[in-house]
């Protein structure tokens, strides 16, 4: 393994780290104090692992070429803090990129450019020498070993393309949604960017009564509200894949009412009911800004024999730990919100960062993209004025990734 050059590290991790740590770059520059050997250390294990380029915060939209891969590592023994730096390959020598220290289960996580020049980085991860431990190096991932994405869509037009379709155009009381249906008018693309949106309904001067699926009043009685059109579009017909990684770069509404929603649904649904197979995969669901309750949830919707659907995952509890910043918000700039899902687990991450991983409930069924924002009857009262209902959220683009399993 070619060395990292000093100078170079010194300046990354003088700067930036609580830790001073200089790797040499020869025997003519000195050599580090060995670590003295132990069974542990004889037993180190590391591996490497990158996913496909889902790391971009920003308040316009962007390429999503432009976007940064998620690298990720382990060590074995784990060692909670141990100094860990990301480097990659240049003109024939390693240089640092970034640092961190090891969490207690031994992994690591960082974002970097998925290519310099136009052209792909080869990244690996060193553990330095630590608690008995000798200097220990991952093996070498490229940043583009996933390849192209199997679909991707940036709105870069001024209407959706054919390969989306517009779902459940009717008033559905017995989905929960007496109130509310989805609509054309309520999608618009522009400005690279599709805006998802929950307006009045123009059609209904009437008011409406929400109502349970069991067509009884919801409980507390509440209302009366103004009919809603919501936005809810598809690759039903069009695109789904197998295991892989889905990702889409959102902003969402501030207020709460209605929720803007990343989802995947199996192949073969039956046209608006469910299925035996596969699960119904929410990546995320934003219902809008509120400090006591927080506002953000992942959950896997398991289908069971009988038709039912069990429940798996709960909200963030406090969503806001995965912003940039003090200045972010989420309905100020665009986050990158995936899942990777393999035969075994999911794992859902924001800019890539992980929020949550599952074995629970795992598909084995190609699934469908869902992009949407809607009000469902439960959350109408959370709203407020009636007089003023025009919320919107945006998508700057949505792909996915076919394999790496």
């Amino acid at each position: 393994n070619a060395p990292l050059r000093s100078a170079a590290a010194i300046v990354l991790l003088a700067l930036v780290s609580t830790f001073a740590v200089v790797l040499p770059t020869s025997a003519s520059a000195g050599t580090a104090p060995a670590a003295r050997s132990s069974s542990a250390d004889r037993r180190q294990v590391a591996t490497i692992s990158l996913l496909p380029p889902i790391a971009q915060v920003g308040s316009t939209p962007a390429s999503s070429r432009a976007a940064q891969t998620v690298i990720t590592a382990t060590f074995r023994p784990a060692r909670a803090g141990r100094p860990v730096v990301l480097t990659r390959f240049h003109r024939g020598d390693w240089r640092p990129v970034d640092h961190t220290r090891l969490s207690k289960s031994g992994a690591v996580e960082f974002t970097a450019p998925t290519r310099m020049g136009g052209r792909p980085v080869s990244y690996r991860v060193t553990a330095l020498a630590y608690q008995g431990l000798s200097e220990h190096n991952t093996g070498v991932a490229s940043s583009t070993q996933w390849g192209d994405p199997g679909f991707v869509d940036e709105f870069s037009g001024s209407a959706l393309d054919g390969r989306w379709s517009h779902r459940i155009q009717f008033y559905n009381p017995w989905g929960g949604r007496a109130c509310s249906k989805g609509s054309p008018d309520a999608t618009g693309v522009g400005a690279g960017a599709l805006t998802l949106s929950v307006l009045a309904d123009p059609a209904r001067t009437d008011q409406c009564t929400p109502y349970d699926e069991f067509g009884a009043p919801l409980q507390p009685v509440t209302g009366p509200f103004t009919y809603r059109l919501n936005a809810n579009v598809s690759t039903q017909e069009s695109a789904d894949f197998t295991y892989g990684v889905a990702a889409a770069r959102m902003k969402f509404q501030r207020d709460r009412g209605q929720h803007a929603s990343f989802w995947l649904q199996p192949r073969g649904l039956l046209k608006y009911g469910t299925t035996p197979w596969g699960a119904e995969i929410d990546v995320v669901e934003w219902y809008g800004s509120d400090e006591r309750r927080g506002g953000m949830t992942s959950t896997v919707y398991r289908p069971t024999p009988e038709g039912e659907r069990v429940a798996i995952g709960s909200d963030f509890g406090d969503p806001d730990q995965f912003l940039a910043g003090r200045s972010d918000a989420w309905w100020k700039n665009y986050h990158v919100f995936s899942v990777e899902w393999t035969p075994t687990e999911y794992v859902f991450r924001i800019d890539g960062h992980e929020t949550w991983r599952t074995s629970e409930g795992i598909s084995h069924h190609p699934q469908f993209l869902i992009l949407s924002m809607l009000s469902s009857d439960y959350e109408l009262p959370e709203h407020g004025d009636e007089s003023v209902i025009d919320e919107h959220s945006s998508v700057d683009w949505v792909q996915f990734w076919e394999g790496q399993h």
